[in-house]
């Protein structure tokens, strides 16, 4: 199962029978097994009617609608969700639990440092050039991992976290941008606009991370938007945000050697004022790249969606044993 991408002007996506058709300007120039396809992500001005988004989310197809020129996340268009409303109530009740929020946004930081230093420890093996920035920033991460630890599980204060979270970003990002060519302009992390190459990727490639913890959570019946680390905010899946933070370095990592492979160049993008954009031939290039690394991850985001509804299950049922 794949995905397909759809990243053209004058597109239109029909469903036939068991194939969906691709056709650019009335005329069919592409068919596709719709059984060999899980989801499907739209970029820009790409026409489907009503019954083709019916046949998708029918057929269990997840779909994806980005911005054409910046590739914001707009729209997802989900299937039928998992049926276990128990699992939604008990998701809620575990928001309410102070103990259990604590012990996960404790976990969730833990795993996006080490997931850091890790990405720094195999960027040093092949710059040592770089070994002043890199090594300092896994310094400081280790400093910050030991802090993380010291904090009592059940009683770690969210703000405290995202404190010592925060500062492991910045020593990240610090020691990243050390590994990328100085004419790439990339200087940190910044969006809304992405203003450099590197980070009009990492947006990007962190936005459609975000999707497939969305499908994820769907899938398994949880809710997106109620997380345990992340804040409830308006229009925020809070729960896919909490996924992809301990995955985010592996982001890094593989945006890192795009760029240091020349998968990506300069001259794949554009700017305009302040704006930074990914060209149509490096978005050819990242879609056919970023579909090989998400498979793991992927994965990943089923594994771990598929534990926090097995443990709200145990939940649920020793609940209810215990009020029978």
């Amino acid at each position: 199962m794949g995905t397909l991408y759809l990243d053209r002007k004058n597109l239109e996506l029909r469903h036939e029978g068991k194939h969906l058709c691709l056709y650019e300007n009335g005329t069919k120039s592409g068919t596709v097994p719709i059984g060999l396809i899980d989801r499907v992500v739209i970029r820009g001005a790409v026409t489907l009617t009503s019954g083709t988004i019916g046949a998708l989310t029918e057929e269990g197809i997840v779909l994806v609608l980005l911005s054409g020129r910046h590739g914001k996340h707009m729209a997802t268009v989900l299937g039928r969700p998992q049926g276990d409303a128990w699992r939604r109530i008990g998701q809620y009740r575990w928001y309410h639990d102070a103990g259990y929020r604590s012990r996960w946004a404790r976990l969730l930081v833990l795993l996006k440092l080490r997931a850091q230093h890790r990405m720094l420890t195999r960027a040093l093996q092949e710059r040592p050039d770089c070994r002043r920035p890199l090594t300092d920033a896994q310094d400081k991460l280790l400093q910050l991992i030991g802090k993380v630890q010291a904090l009592p599980a059940e009683a770690a204060a969210l703000p405290t976290l995202r404190g010592l979270e925060g500062a492991g970003a910045a020593a990240h990002f610090g020691a990243l941008q050390s590994l990328f060519p100085p004419a790439l302009g990339f200087t940190g992390r910044n969006r809304r606009p992405p203003r450099d190459p590197v980070n009009a990727v990492l947006s990007l490639a962190y936005t459609l991370l975000h999707f497939e913890a969305i499908a994820a959570c769907h899938a398994g019946g949880l809710d997106p938007y109620i997380g345990f680390y992340h804040e409830p905010a308006y229009n925020r899946e809070s729960l896919a945000a909490d996924l992809i933070e301990p995955l985010r370095a592996h982001i890094d990592d593989w945006v890192w050697r795009l760029f240091a492979d020349r998968a990506l160049r300069e001259d794949h993008f554009t700017r305009s004022g302040d704006t930074c954009l990914l060209g149509k031939t490096g978005r050819e290039r990242f879609y056919s790249a970023f579909e090989i690394r998400c498979r793991p991850l992927r994965r990943l985001l089923r594994r771990q969606v598929y534990g926090i509804a097995t443990r709200l299950k145990d939940d649920h049922d020793a609940n209810g044993s215990a009020a029978a």
